[in-house]
């Protein structure tokens, strides 16, 4: 997603306006949030390589896979998150819902309500309706709506408050019980205080970040505990506790994948292989954990893991060209 600026070139915007200022904002947003989401597109192309039997030798040895690697609907999805940011400064859920399903790509591994969701929208169905009606009116609480967050997060890295805010609006179009929108508020508040400019917190800063801005809820409770167990080494242990995505929902995933950011922060390739090893969702908790960490300036993927993975798509250009 190589951005571009260019401008008139009799045009010199006053450096002392409210709209050059509010520009200049915005691009600093763009940036964070595409750092963010290049380390979200790793770990998800990454973690997805270690569903294949083959590559277990080498997940054990913590040695990534040849060839190139493909992301999966995690970045898909949050390329839209990002799209919409970069065109509304803010979370507008019906773009969001429709940037969704304009640019579904139903073999990038949608769980199949999801698919049948978003095929329904681009025939005129309303996504409100259709997203409230999934699971017998409870609403999905999976970790789709956590999986995609973190660039919001580093979006809004200067107010936390709002990240959480506008996660849990960045949620409703495909996840509307409590406990999936509880973990993208999680995910959102966590990229956002990593995103810190004057540098990471450390990991019980981070978590306790969190917990003040996730209301009472299981991902919440599941945060609390995670922050308890940050002197724990054994990831395996931790993974037993809290779950590692092998239910795929929100309270099943997000609290590991938290926990695993915070104590990975400024070190992008151990927080991918301590999140990666323990199993599970692997594309999904090494997302979240990519997202999170990469919202650091020290959190950057290594560069030939950066070469490897699919380029992010084009249509993701648009919106954030003139920010750039």
């Amino acid at each position: 997603m190589t951005v571009n600026s260019s401008s008139h070139p009799d045009s010199h915007p006053d450096p002392h306006s409210d709209s050059y200022r509010e520009d200049a904002t915005r691009s600093g947003r763009f940036a964070r949030a595409l750092d963010s989401l290049r380390g979200l597109s790793v770990g998800d192309a990454l973690g997805s390589q270690f569903f294949v039997p083959s590559n277990y030798p080498l997940l054990a040895r913590r040695e990534p896979p040849p060839g190139s690697w493909q992301w999966t609907d995690d970045t898909e999805m949050a390329v839209s998150v990002l799209a919409v940011l970069a065109a509304h400064g803010r979370i507008d859920e019906d773009a969001l819902a429709h940037s969704f399903a304009d640019h579904h790509d139903f073999d990038r591994g949608y769980g199949p309500a999801v698919n049948r969701m978003l095929r329904l929208v681009r025939e005129g169905a309303d996504w409100r309706d259709l997203a409230a009606g999934l699971f017998d009116g409870q609403g999905s609480w999976g970790n789709g709506a956590a999986m995609r967050v973190a660039p919001l997060g580093a979006w809004f890295a200067d107010d936390p408050e709002r990240a959480a805010r506008e996660a849990e609006l960045s949620a409703y179009p495909t996840h509307q019980h409590r406990e999936a929108v509880m973990g993208a508020v999680a995910v959102a508040v966590a990229a956002a205080l990593a995103a810190d400019p004057a540098g990471p917190p450390s990991p019980e800063a981070l978590l306790d970040g969190v917990i003040a801005l996730v209301p009472r809820s299981a991902v919440g409770a599941g945060v609390r505990r995670a922050r308890d167990m940050l002197d724990y080494d054994d990831a395996s242990t931790v993974a037993a506790v809290l779950g590692c995505g092998r239910r795929t929902s929100a309270l099943d995933t997000v609290p590991f994948a938290l926990w695993s950011a915070a104590r990975g922060l400024g070190d992008f390739e151990r927080a991918f292989w301590t999140t990666a090893q323990v199993g599970g969702d692997v594309d999904t908790t090494c997302a979240i954990v990519g997202g999170v960490v990469a919202s650091g300036r020290a959190g950057a993927p290594p560069p030939e893991w950066l070469e490897r993975t699919e380029e992010l798509p084009a249509w993701g250009n648009t919106a954030g060209r003139h920010l750039a």
